[in-house]
């Protein structure tokens, strides 16, 4: 008999959440693994692997009934239980199947260092109901969430089973320099937060680099090219940055205002007092960006619990878009910064640049030639030996003169922030070093501040 929005199908959620708490007795051989997570599979279901999701499903065409279990893979903690479960059901559970309303969820579970979180929704699916239902696991530094959805109930003693004899295998322990708190992770480098001297502190998540210091919170967002589009009218691009960056983790907003500021110097300004989707907590969220002379900039997102302390951290809100008040919070950008390790480095990493100067005659206005200037550049690492080349074509269309440089040596770390080069040039050169991040990516500068910085 289908129940798919009864109220036994949805106290399954806080069931479920039970069995985590116990070791499942089951013999080795019978667990599968995915990424970080061993478990068993129900007999019968099958089996469909992408890169970053497995899933296994089940089907009965007699009653219509159908249900799928996706582990999906494992990400970077977010430094708490709740805000894991919160990003997990937004962009897992929310999105893809357009659940509005806040998730059941039950209390939040512990057991051997690990923490556990699960709820569940009710969504529409071929118009008829069904319910979605996640399971977030948080370890040491990662994150793991198992998604469930069906259309009856009748498969819920699999899906206890299945998630009950989850295991996730422990991931390496944190140390912590000086300066730098870091934890190995399976993204392929080593350090992914960091503490920065004058306490804020710095975590690399999904989507953002997410600041923190006492009660107040900056997002870093990353490139987005949808938010990002240029649009003539700042405030229709602002309104634009803030549906795509900012609403859709939060189920109301009061007191709007957007106040943009048009100048060389453009600043995007919009706050609210907004409640979180997840938590119902009610915090003043300010979405900001200030495009300097190279119409650079960066979306960052302030959230706080009330306007008052906002501006006790920032200073007020100001009329002028050259005003000095506007650099405490547009610094924020430059807490995207990670230390580097000799192991992140291995590999080719390569930037290059162009550009050209147009000449015109100040009294007859006649063309008087153009010049153009490009580069390319790459480090190549290997063990603790790299390979250095820069090749360079500038002068006058029609004169242009072409050079390359190369060098091979050995490089060694001082310390977290600095590169030592054996020869660069002909000497040794030590460079500033440090990663910043994009999405699933990361970028390497090095600054030597006497020549120009290297990205």
């Amino acid at each position: 008999m289908k129940t798919s929005t009864s109220k036994k199908a949805m106290s399954f959620i806080f069931l479920c959440s039970g069995c985590f708490l116990m070791v499942a007795k089951l013999s080795a051989q019978l667990k599968k693994t995915f990424d970080i997570v061993s478990y068993v599979v129900p007999e019968g279901w099958k089996k469909q692997e992408q890169e970053n999701i497995i899933s296994y499903s089940i089907s009965d065409k007699k009653n219509n009934s159908w249900c799928v279990i996706s582990i999906v893979k494992s990400t970077i903690s977010k430094g708490n239980i709740e805000a894991d479960f919160e990003s997990e059901w937004q962009e897992l559970v929310a999105k893809p199947y357009r659940i509005t309303e806040l998730p059941e969820a039950n209390e939040v579970q512990e057991t051997d260092g690990r923490k556990l979180k699960a709820g569940g929704g009710k969504f529409v699916f071929n118009g008829a109901d069904a319910i979605a239902m996640l399971t977030t696991f948080s370890e040491a530094n990662r994150c793991v969430s198992i998604v469930t959805t069906t259309n009856v109930q009748d498969y819920l003693p699999a899906i206890e089973a299945m998630i009950g004899s989850v295991e996730l295998k422990k991931t390496a322990g944190q140390v912590q320099p000086v300066t730098q708190s870091a934890s190995q992770v399976a993204t392929g480098f080593k350090y992914n937060t960091t503490n920065f001297t004058d306490g804020w502190t710095s975590v690399i998540q999904d989507d953002w680099i997410e600041v923190r210091k006492n009660n107040v919170k900056v997002l870093i967002h990353y490139p987005n090219k949808t938010a990002d589009a240029y649009n003539s009218v700042l405030m229709d691009g602002l309104k634009n940055a803030w549906d795509i960056l900012v609403a859709p983790r939060y189920s109301s907003a009061r007191n709007f205002s957007f106040k943009p500021l048009q100048s060389w110097q453009s600043i995007e300004f919009a706050e609210a007092d907004c409640t979180e989707k997840i938590t119902g907590n009610t915090v003043h969220v300010v979405l900001f960006k200030k495009d300097f002379s190279n119409g650079s900039g960066k979306y960052l997102e302030f959230i706080t619990p009330d306007k008052n302390t906002l501006e006790q951290e920032f200073g007020p809100y100001v009329s002028a878009a050259l005003s000095k008040n506007w650099d405490k919070m547009a610094a924020m950008a430059s807490y995207n910064k990670f230390a580097v390790d000799a192991g992140d480095l291995r590999g080719k990493w390569t930037t290059d640049f162009s550009g050209i100067t147009q000449f015109v005659n100040a009294y007859t206005g006649a063309n008087a030639g153009m010049s153009t200037h490009s580069s390319a550049q790459s480090y190549d690492f290997t063990g603790n030996t790299y390979k250095w080349q820069i090749a360079v074509a500038s002068g006058f269309v029609g004169n242009i003169k072409f050079q390359n440089v190369s060098t091979t040596g050995k490089f060694s770390l001082p310390d977290m922030w600095h590169i030592y080069f054996s020869d660069k040039e002909g000497k040794p050169k030590t460079y500033n070093a440090f990663f910043s991040c994009i999405k699933a990516a990361r970028v390497l500068w090095l600054d030597d501040t006497g020549y120009a910085k290297s990205e």
